[in-house]
C-alpha cells in the first residue's frame, strides 16, 4: 500500500478538529500508520463476519471510480467512540456487539415501530451503491456500499405532514465503547437531515461493504450513506431515528456550530475556518484533487438547494 501525506499548505493540526488533536498525537502520526495498516490484529473484522452475504444488485447511482481497497476503507476511520485517531476504530470496535440489535423509528409518524435488525435487512432489495466519500478533514474514498434508501424505513412508519426532519441517534455504550470516556464531544452522537435529503434515492440506509456485513469500525450493523455531504453526516451504529417537525441539534453542530453547520453539504466554494476545501487526498493516491460540487451527485441533489445561500447555510 503507498505511502501518502497531506500538502505542505495544510498542517496537521488543521485537519483533525481542534477539541482532538491538542489532546491526541498528531494526525500525521495515525495518516503514516496506514502503511502497516494490513499488519494489525482486527479484532473489529473477526467480530462482525458476516452471517449473511449482503451483496446488492449495481446501481445506476455507481461512481466509476476506483475503488478503494478493503484494508485502506476498514483501516482508516473517524468513529471517535472508538479513540481519535484514525486506526483506533480498526483495532478496538472489536467490543461492539452488533447483536441483538434494534432500531426504534419514531416521532412524526403514524405508525412507529421498533425494526429487529435482521428483520430490517430484509425490508428491501439490497443494492450496491458504490460512492465517493468526502471527508471534512479534506480527504476522500470510493466506497462500494450495501443497502437500501432510507426512504424505503421512513415509508414504513408513515409520516405525518409535521415530519419535516429526520433525527439519528448513535450507539452510546461505554462497556462497548472506550473513546466515550474521552468526551471529545456530546455523546450519544446525533446526526440530522431535512426529510426531502432523507427521502432522496441517493441516502442510503447501510448494511454492508464489499459485499460483506459492515465491519464495527465502519458503522455496524446499520449506518446511513449521505454521499453529497461531508462523511461525519452519515450517522453510524443508528439505535433510533426520530422524525420531528423542528430542525434537531446534531454532535458537531452542537459542539463547534462556527466550523460544522447542520447542512454540511460538500462545497469546494466553502472552506473549513481552519482549511481549505478546494481540493481533497484520495486515499491511496499521492496527488491532491480538485472537490466536486455536492462531491459530484450534483444532477441529483442540487434542485433540492435552489434560491439557498449554501455560505449562509452551510
Amino acid at each position: 500500500m503507498s505511502r501518502f501525506t497531506f500538502d505542505a499548505g495544510i498542517t496537521p493540526g488543521e485537519i483533525t478538529p481542534e477539541a482532538v488533536y491538542r489532546d491526541r498525537r498528531r494526525f500525521m502520526t495515525a495518516a503514516g500508520t496506514l502503511v502497516g495498516a494490513s499488519l494489525i490484529p482486527d479484532l473489529a473484522l473477526a467480530a462482525a463476519a458476516p452471517a449473511n452475504v449482503f451483496a446488492g444488485k449495481p446501481s445506476r447511482y455507481n461512481t466509476t471510480e476506483p475503488q478503494n481497497t478493503f484494508d485502506q476503507i476498514t483501516h482508516y476511520n473517524n468513529y471517535y467512540e472508538f479513540g481519535t485517531d484514525k486506526t483506533d476504530p480498526g483495532q478496538n470496535a472489536g467490543s461492539l456487539k452488533t447483536r441483538p440489535w434494534a432500531v426504534r423509528v419514531e416521532g412524526e409518524c403514524l405508525k412507529p415501530q421498533t425494526f429487529d435488525i435482521d428483520s430490517l435487512i430484509k425490508l428491501a432489495p439490497m443494492e450496491e451503491r458504490i460512492y465517493r466519500l468526502r471527508c471534512v478533514e479534506a480527504w476522500s474514498m470510493v466506497i462500494p456500499w450495501d443497502g437500501f434508501p432510507l426512504s424505503e424505513l421512513i415509508k414504513q412508519v408513515q409520516p405525518t405532514g409535521n415530519a419535516k426532519y429526520v433525527e439519528f441517534t448513535s450507539l452510546a455504550d461505554p462497556r462497548q465503547m472506550p473513546g466515550l470516556a474521552e468526551r471529545v464531544l456530546d455523546w450519544p452522537y446525533t446526526e440530522g437531515l431535512r426529510m426531502d435529503e432523507a427521502m432522496n434515492p441517493l441516502t442510503l440506509l447501510t448494511f454492508g461493504l464489499y459485499g460483506k456485513a459492515l465491519p464495527n469500525q465502519n458503522g455496524a450493523p446499520v449506518r446511513v450513506v449521505v454521499p453529497w455531504k461531508y462523511g461525519f453526516k452519515s450517522a453510524k451504529s443508528i439505535v433510533k431515528i426520530r422524525l420531528v417537525s423542528s430542525q434537531p441539534g446534531t454532535a458537531w453542530n452542537k459542539s463547534v456550530p462556527s466550523e460544522y453547520g447542520f447542512y454540511s453539504n460538500v462545497n469546494p466554494e466553502v472552506d473549513h475556518p481552519r482549511w481549505s476545501q478546494a481540493t481533497e487526498r484520495r486515499i491511496g493516491e499521492f496527488f491532491r484533487r480538485k472537490t466536486l460540487m455536492f462531491n459530484g451527485y450534483g444532477d441529483y441533489v442540487a434542485g433540492m438547494y435552489k434560491g439557498m445561500d449554501l455560505k449562509k447555510y452551510y
